[in-house]
Order: structure tokens, then C-alpha cells, then sequence
């Protein structure tokens, strides 16, 4: 049977398929530009007078739910601050304070409640419902330790050994490019190469402070293909691979691993040597708040004594202004009196009154101010008693010695030793940033063992290449490679940069530490100066207080007689409360001024008995520094070890016995001697003051041991591997 199809027919035929087809694509084309043309010129606008379809609708899911706001659903534990907070009763206004039962309190009570009753650091000036940011609380420092970004764990997690695993597998069927009617062609490849493919790769690698990097692997490739040819039909290859790399000059040495951590990029110090001095910073904030915290009891705790003297100021002169009325208006009554001078008793009384009344409810009465009290030491709102402070104020003269003070204010100020640290951290961080201008020249060594077999273990006599891990341990094909890899950024841009900015960097913050030695002693001088005053003005508002009495008694025997005016008589019964308002005032703020000059030089913490330590660990802890404990030996001669210059001088215990020798000055920072694994060599003087120190200081490996304080309230840090 014959075809009657023309060949000319097909081809017009397909040509004009062809040519509807490229019709189509065009038009689809135009559309398309048409379209974003119009969106461009006419945005939205043209769509909107577009008719709806019928699956449009005129409202949408998030109108009513996307800006929804909800109450979000948390667990909250019962703790002895939530239950304060539902415990407070009525407030009281204007009660008489002697029908509320006193609740009786010391100072020394009061600060005790305030710093071991909460986590919070509970402070005047800030605010947990507005700012919650900005409170300190007793978890700071151990989230500053638990950092995964810049703490200490995350630090040396750079050196932790890393593992690797791949498995995989694969099938292949690809067509080959072979004449199927050549049958020579086939014999020399397939027409479809087809094959199943699988890979194992493990690697384990781990990274030294020195800068060094060893590696572990073994890979395993299997193949089973249709290529001719073949020795074995399906092959299994692999090798086992040892590799050692050492910097030698950009990257080496302990201590610049130790401050550049895991940081390729210069500027960029993230090692164990930072997180450490970031830790001291963080410790060293959380000892500034408690400070502050102690600094605000005090503060409220005397302000509430002397409300309590105020109302008794007010109180009686509003008895003695009553007295004066109810006398005025007897004469009043039997025509000798004048009536304006019964008017001015009467005034004076409401007066006295609505001071009363102040005294007792206002913004700085005595019912607000044992709120804040109350507040600060972590007790209800109110709760049906009244906090009546019992620690008698300091009446007589405190005098500090002015060397003593001021060598122990630059030595001990919390302020001072986290400006010091920072200076600590940016020496640290310009010699890193030096180290970082070198090239990057490693020695790179691999050793490397090979193998191929039919099976991966196991053996069937088939001879050589029966299995992969007989032909790798056997040792037939070995491979190894040794040489030097080098590689320099040439000019050394970035790391010129670096170095200028640290140099910069360390100016100002050496900068600031002068700054803040001087500010610590203009603070200390106006402390030293506001205690002497503040004695003399309660000397002096006394003197005036027992002047004032004696006038007011001799008015008044001269108002009963009729021989004086009541004018002066009501004067001196208004300056007599003044003066002793201001009296107790004084006396308040010359024990404010003691604690000012505590905490100037340093000593607040150890003059109200406070030390700061180290909550409890968990008994793994304690287990685990057990076991590590017993492989620790002492150095019998530490002086004949030379070892890195330390971050810090030793343990500091804001509460220990305060020295009184002259301060001491900042320790710049100094690498680790070649002889002890450090290649980077002395530092020498240059334009940023970095000095050597001496080889023989016995400061070196000071240690100290933290003095015990009877008494003392602790302050328990929580452990971040509970």
C-alpha cells in the first residue's frame, strides 16, 4: 500500500503550525507589556473600576482579625511578689497613725527585705511596668555568662571538635549519543547509561588555641553502572584522610586565638579573652545597681523617719495654735478680746491643719513615702500596719581621712574598675589587630590511604579488590601531600584600619578612665564637703529649734498678761515648726551625706554589711568539679612559671576590709612569651603607651582570698548550669 501523503503537504503544514504557534507566544507578549504599562502609568486606579467576579467579596479575614488585640496566655508561677501584689488592702488617707499598728523596722532590716526578697534590683528611678528593659535584675550576670553570642561558653565553643556526616543516594539514566544501528559503537558505550550511585562522607575536625586544625576523614563512593569494560560490576572506592594545618604567622600563637576567637575579619573579637572581660563588665553593672538599690533604701528609710518628725512638728503646732484660739475666743466672750485678733488664731489653726493634712496624705506625706518604702523592700501596697522606722540617726561628727578616702575611691569604685576593664578589653583588641596585619602562611600536611573492592567488607577469595576496607588497611595505595599555603590582601587595607582604629578606640577609652578618676574625685571632694555642712546646719537648726522654744514661752507669758500682741505670738509659733522641721531635715540629710561619702569611695557595700556572691550550683556541678579536681596539681614554684599577663590583678570583694594605700595604676596588657607556645614577641613602645612589663613581677600570678564579713547580707547570683 502506497502513501498518498505529499512530503510538501506535511512540511506546509507543519510551517504553518509553526507560524500559529509563534502568533500566539507574540500576542501573549504584547499583553503582557500592555499590562505593566498600565500598571505603571495608571497604578491601582484601572482595576478599581473593574466589575467584581463572583467569587470577589467586599470583606476581608484580616479587617476583623490581622489588628486584633488579644490577651496573651502565659505561665506565671506564685512567688512572694505576685502575692504582694494581690495582697494590698485599702488604702489609708488620712487616719490617725497612731490607731494603725506599727510595724517596727531597722535600717538594717530594711535592706536586708529590699536585696534577698526578689530578683529584681528595685531602684527609684526606673520603672518594670513602663521600661521593664531597663530594670537589673539578679539573672543579668549569668545571662551575660550564658550569652550564645558573646559569652563565655559560646566563646570556647569555637574550639569545640566538629563532626560531619553524608549519605546519599542516586540513580542515573542518561541517554548517550550512539548510533543504535552501529553495533561496534554500542560495544564501546550504551545507549543509555544507567547506573545506582551512593556516597558516605564523615569528617571530624577540630581547632587549637594555638591556631592549629586537625581532620579526620573517610569517604566511601558506591557505583553500580552498565559501562563496558568494567573489571567489576559494581565497584566500591574510598579513602581515609588525616590532614594538620598550622598558621605560622597570621593566626598563630594561644593569646591571639584567645582574643580573636572564631573572627576572620579584622576588627572583629569574639574570643574567650572578650567574653571574659564582658562577663567583669556585666558583674561589675550589677554591682553599681545593687548600690544603687542599697543607696535608695537608705534614702526612703530616712525620709520616712523624718515625715514621722514633720507630722509631730505640725501636730504640735497645731495644738499650740488651738490653744491660742480657744483662749482668744474665752476673751472674746468675756469683752476683752478683739475680734481680728480671733480671726488671725483661727487662720493660724487651719493652717497648721491643712499642713497636718499634707504631711500625712500629700505627694510627700508620710503615707506616700512608706509606700515607697514598702515598694522598695518588696512589701504590699499596704496591708492594714504602718512602717515605723527604730534606728536612731547618726548625731554626732564622722570624719573621714582625706587620703585614705580618695586613694580608696579610685581603687574601689565600681565605676572605675568597669572603665579599667574596658581599657583592658581594647589593649587586648590592639594587639590582636597588629597580629592581624601579617600574611597568611600555613603549613599544610595530609596523609591519605585509598582502597577499591567489589565489596565494602567481607571477603568471597576473589583475590585483590574483593573489599574496600581489606585493600585500605592492607596499605597498597597510599597518597601524601606537604607544603605551604600563602595568601596576602596586598596593601593590608583592612588590617591597617583595624590597627588605627583600635589605636583609637584604646586613646578614648584610656581617655575616659582619666576622665572618670577625675569626676570620681570632684564627687568625693562635693561628698567630703556636703558632710561638713550638713553637720553644721544640724548644729545650727537645733541651736535655733531651742531659741525658738525659749520664744515662744516667753510670747506667750507676755500674751497671757496682755502685755504683747498675739502677732508675735503666732509667729514664734511658726517659726518654732519650722524649726523643727528643718531640724530633723538636717539631720536626715547629714546621714544621707555619710552614705554619699560611702558610696563615693566605694565602701557602701561593706558599711551596710553586703556581699555579693555566687548562688548554689546544682550537685552535678559539684560532681563534675569533683572529678575534674583530681587531675589539677598545684605549682610548688608559681614564680618560675611565666604565663600570660592576666586580665585581671584577682578576686575583688566590694565588702572586704578597705585598704588605705595609695591607688595603683592601670596594667596594660602583654602576650604571652615565645618560649611558652606564643610566637608574637615583645611589644614595644610606640605612640599608643603600650610598654612591656617586667619579667619578674610578682604581681603576675597574684591571687587572693575573700574575707568574710560577720553579718553580711548575701547576694546570690544564679548559676547558669543549674
Amino acid at each position: 500500500m502506497s502513501d498518498t501523503t505529499s512530503p510538501h503537504s506535511s512540511a506546509d503544514a507543519s510551517t504553518k503550525r509553526r507560524s500559529r504557534r509563534f502568533e500566539r507566544k507574540r500576542a501573549l507578549v504584547a499583553a503582557i507589556v500592555i499590562g505593566t504599562v498600565v500598571q505603571s502609568i495608571g497604578g491601582c486606579g484601572v482595576f478599581r473600576h473593574l466589575p467584581d467576579g463572583p467569587h470577589d467579596t467586599k470583606t476581608s479575614y484580616h479587617d476583623n482579625s490581622a489588628l486584633r488585640i488579644e490577651y496573651p496566655e502565659v505561665a506565671q508561677c506564685a512567688t512572694p511578689t505576685s502575692q504582694a501584689a494581690r495582697a494590698a488592702s485599702a488604702p489609708v488617707t488620712l487616719e490617725d497613725p497612731s490607731k494603725i499598728p506599727a510595724l517596727e523596722m531597722t535600717l538594717d532590716e530594711a535592706i536586708r527585705r529590699a536585696i534577698s526578697q526578689s530578683p529584681v534590683l528595685r531602684r527609684t528611678g526606673t520603672n518594670a511596668v513602663v521600661s521593664p528593659q531597663s530594670v537589673s535584675t539578679v539573672y543579668d550576670p549569668a545571662m551575660a555568662h550564658s550569652d550564645p553570642f558573646s559569652g563565655v561558653e559560646a566563646a570556647l565553643a569555637a574550639f569545640d571538635a566538629q563532626y560531619a556526616q553524608t549519605l546519599s543516594w542516586n540513580k542515573v539514566d542518561t541517554p548517550n549519543n550512539v548510533d543504535p544501528n552501529n553495533p561496534i559503537a554500542i560495544q564501546f558505550s550504551p545507549l543509555a547509561l544507567q547506573a545506582t550511585q551512593s556516597v558516605f562522607s564523615n569528617e571530624l575536625s577540630k581547632r587549637t588555641a594555638q591556631g592549629a586544625s586537625f581532620a579526620l576523614r573517610h569517604n566511601v563512593n558506591y557505583d553500580r553502572n552498565n559501562r563496558p569494560f568494567n573489571f567489576l560490576r559494581s565497584s566500591f572506592i574510598g579513602y581515609f584522610e588525616a590532614e594538620y594545618r598550622q598558621p605560622l604567622m597570621r593566626g598563630a600563637g594561644t593569646q591571639f586565638n584567645r582574643i580573636v576567637g572564631n573572627g576572620s575579619v579584622p576588627g572583629q573579637y569574639n574570643g574567650v579573652l572578650i567574653a571574659r572581660v564582658n562577663e567583669d563588665v556585666s558583674l561589675a553593672e550589677f554591682e553599681r545597681n545593687v548600690i544603687g538599690v542599697v543607696s535608695d533604701v537608705e534614702a526612703a528609710y530616712w525620709n520616712l523617719a523624718t515625715a514621722y518628725r514633720v507630722l509631730e512638728a505640725n501636730l504640735k503646732g497645731r495644738e499650740s495654735a488651738l490653744q491660742t484660739l480657744q483662749f482668744q475666743q474665752v476673751r472674746l466672750e468675756v469683752g476683752t478680746g478683739r475680734r481680728d485678733e480671733e480671726a488671725q488664731a483661727r487662720s493660724q489653726y487651719y493652717q497648721f491643719d491643712a499642713q497636718v493634712q499634707n504631711a500625712l496624705g500629700g505627694t510627700q506625706g508620710l503615707y506616700e513615702l512608706e509606700r515607697e518604702l514598702r515598694y522598695l523592700i518588696g512589701m504590699p501596697a499596704s496591708d492594714g500596719t504602718l512602717i515605723r522606722p527604730t534606728t536612731d540617726p547618726i548625731d554626732v561628727r564622722v570624719t573621714f581621712d582625706w587620703n585614705s578616702a580618695l586613694s580608696q575611691a579610685l581603687q574601689r569604685r565600681v565605676e572605675i574598675r568597669r572603665q579599667r576593664l574596658q581599657v583592658k578589653r581594647r589593649e587586648m583588641e590592639l594587639y590582636a589587630a597588629r597580629l592581624n596585619k601579617r600574611p597568611q602562611l600555613d603549613f599544610l600536611g595530609i596523609y591519605r590511604v585509598r582502597g577499591l573492592g567489589d565489596h565494602l567488607i567481607g571477603s568471597e577469595g576473589h583475590g585483590s579488590l574483593d573489599n574496600l576496607y581489606g585493600e585500605i588497611t592492607g596499605g597498597q595505595f597510599e597518597e601524601w601531600q606537604m607544603g605551604m599555603e600563602l595568601s596576602l590582601p596586598v596593601g593590608l587595607r583592612a588590617a591597617s584600619a583595624a590597627i588605627a582604629n583600635a589605636k583609637l578606640t584604646l586613646q578614648r577609652e584610656r581617655a575616659l578612665l582619666s576622665d572618670a578618676e577625675l569626676r570620681v574625685s570632684h564627687e568625693l571632694t562635693a561628698a567630703t564637703r556636703a558632710l561638713e555642712v550638713t553637720y553644721q546646719l544640724v548644729e545650727t537648726n537645733y541651736n535655733r529649734y531651742l531659741a525658738d522654744l525659749r520664744q515662744v514661752e516667753v510670747l506667750r507669758r507676755r500674751y497671757l498678761d496682755g502685755t504683747d500682741n498675739i502677732n508675735f505670738l503666732l509667729q514664734a509659733q511658726r517659726q518654732v515648726v519650722t524649726s523643727e522641721q528643718q531640724f530633723y531635715q538636717a539631720l536626715a540629710a547629714y546621714n544621707l551625706a555619710i552614705r554619699d561619702v560611702h558610696g563615693n569611695k566605694g565602701s557602701l557595700l561593706a558599711y551596710n554589711q553586703i556581699q555579693l556572691g555566687e548562688g548554689p550550683w546544682c550537685p552535678d556541678a559539684y560532681r563534675d568539679a569533683y572529678e575534674v579536681g583530681r587531675f589539677l596539681k598545684p605549682r610548688h614554684q608559681p614564680e618560675k612559671v611565666h604565663v600570660p599577663r592576666p586580665v585581671s590583678s584577682g578576686p575583688f570583694d566590694p565588702s572586704a576590709i578597705q585598704s588605705t594605700g595609695m591607688p595603683v595604676t592601670s596594667e596594660v596588657y602583654q602576650p604571652m612569651p615565645p618560649s611558652q607556645g606564643g610566637n608574637e614577641g615583645p611589644v614595644k613602645e610606640d605612640d599608643d603607651g603600650i610598654t612591656p612589663a617586667p619579667k619578674d613581677d610578682p604581681d603576675t600570678n597574684k591571687t587572693g582570698k575573700n574575707e568574710t564579713v560577720a553579718g553580711v547580707v548575701p547576694i546570690l547570683v544564679p548559676d547558669v548550669r543549674r
